[in-house]
C-alpha cells in the first residue's frame, strides 16, 4: 500500500537533487563572472636575487610598500641571493602561475648557464627603472684626466690598465667591454663577486680602473677617493651631473642597467595587467622617484608588452657583443 508513495518520494528526491545541482552550477558560474574571489585575495611574495640594501632590493621595497596599499593585500619581499640572481629567477619560474609570485629581474646579465628569461619562463609585468654604471679610476696613482686622455694612454700602453666589475656577464662587465670595443683599446677585466671588495681594491690602487653601479661608488667619489670618468647611460646622471657620459667621447655609446618586474609564465593576463597598472601609478609618485634616485635608478614605467620587447632586444644586442669579444661568462 505504501510502495506508490515511496516511488513518488524517490522521484521527488531525484528532482530536488537535480534542482540543487543546477542551482549550484549557476551559483558557481555567477561567482566566476563576478570575479570572486577577487585578485589578490592573499599575500603576494616578491622575490629578489640579491641581499637587502642593494639597488634592486631597495627599489623593490619602495614599490612593494605602496603596492600593498593599492592591492589591499600584504606584499612580502623575499631575498634569495646567490648565483648572480639565478636562484631567485629559478624559484619564481617554478612558482604557480597564479599572480602571487613576483621577481625583480636586473639586467642586462649574460650567463653561460641557462637561466629563466623574461619572455620565456618568466612573463614581463612592468619596467621599474633604469640607471647608469660609472667608469672610474683610482686616486692612488696618477691617471689621465679625461676619457679621451685615458683612451690615448691605454692605446700607448696596451694591457697596462685593468678594470673591475661585479662579475662576468654583469651589466658592468658588458659596459666595460663595449667601452673597449668602441675605443679600440685592450683593457683586462677582473671580475669580483659584488662591488664592495672591488671598490676597496681600486681605492687601494691594486686595480686602476672600474665599472660599477653608481650606488657602489657615489659616496667614494663624493669623498674624493675615486675619480669618475663617465657614466654609461645616454644622458648624464642626476646624482653626478658634472660627470660626462661616455657618449660625449664615443658617440652612440649606451649601456643602461635596467630593473624589471616579472612573474611566472602563464599568469592570467588580467592579473598581470592589474599589478602592472598599480606599478604605473606608484612610479608617478614624487617620493618614489626621489627614493629611486638615491639608489641610482631613474623610475621609468613600461607596459608588459613594451618591457618584453625591450628586454629581448637589449639582451640580443649584448649577446652579439659577447660573441664578438669572446667574453668569459659564468
Amino acid at each position: 500500500m505504501h510502495l506508490p508513495n515511496l516511488h513518488i518520494t524517490r522521484r521527488a528526491v531525484a528532482s530536488c537533487l537535480t534542482i540543487v545541482a543546477l542551482a549550484g552550477i549557476a551559483q558557481s558560474a555567477t561567482a566566476q563572472t563576478t570575479g570572486a574571489p577577487t585578485y589578490p585575495s592573499k599575500t603576494i611574495t616578491w622575490v629578489v636575487g640579491w641581499p637587502a640594501g642593494g639597488s634592486a632590493d631597495s627599489a623593490t621595497r619602495i614599490v612593494a610598500r605602496r603596492l600593498e596599499a593599492l592591492l589591499g593585500q600584504p606584499v612580502v619581499v623575499d631575498n634569495r641571493p646567490g648565483a648572480a640572481g639565478v636562484i631567485a629567477l629559478n624559484f619564481a619560474a617554478k612558482a604557480p602561475a597564479d599572480g602571487y609570485t613576483l621577481v625583480t629581474v636586473p639586467g642586462p646579465v649574460l650567463s653561460a648557464t641557462p637561466s629563466p628569461q623574461v619572455g620565456k619562463e618568466l612573463a614581463a609585468v612592468a619596467m621599474l627603472g633604469k640607471g647608469p654604471a660609472v667608469l672610474f679610476g683610482t686616486m692612488a696613482e696618477p691617471l689621465p684626466g679625461t676619457v679621451k686622455e685615458l683612451i690615448t694612454a691605454t692605446k700607448a700602453k696596451p694591457q697596462s690598465f685593468n678594470y673591475v666589475s661585479s662579475g662576468n656577464g654583469t651589466a658592468q662587465h658588458l659596459a666595460g667591454e663595449l667601452f673597449a670595443q668602441m675605443a679600440g683599446v685592450s683593457v683586462n677585466h677582473i671580475p669580483y663577486e659584488g662591488g664592495a671588495q672591488a671598490v676597496t681594491d681600486v681605492i687601494g690602487g691594486q686595480v686602476n680602473l672600474g665599472v660599477l653601479g653608481i650606488t657602489s661608488v657615489l659616496p667614494h667619489i663624493q669623498a674624493g677617493k675615486l675619480k669618475p670618468y663617465a657614466v654609461t647611460t645616454a644622458t648624464r646622471s642626476k646624482n653626478l651631473p658634472d660627470v660626462p657620459t661616455l657618449a660625449e667621447t664615443l658617440p652612440g655609446f649606451e649601456a643602461t642597467q635596467w630593473f624589471v618586474v616579472a612573474a611566472p609564465a602563464g599568469v592570467p593576463a588580467d592579473r598581470v595587467q592589474k599589478v602592472s597598472a598599480a606599478i604605473s601609478t606608484i612610479l608617478k609618485e614624487p617620493d618614489v622617484s626621489s627614493g629611486f634616485s638615491k639608489v641610482g635608478i631613474d623610475a621609468e614605467y613600461a607596459t608588459p608588452a613594451q618591457t618584453n620587447t625591450f628586454v629581448t632586444q637589449d639582451l640580443q644586442r649584448w649577446k652579439v657583443l659577447a660573441e664578438k669579444a669572446h667574453l668569459k661568462l659564468d
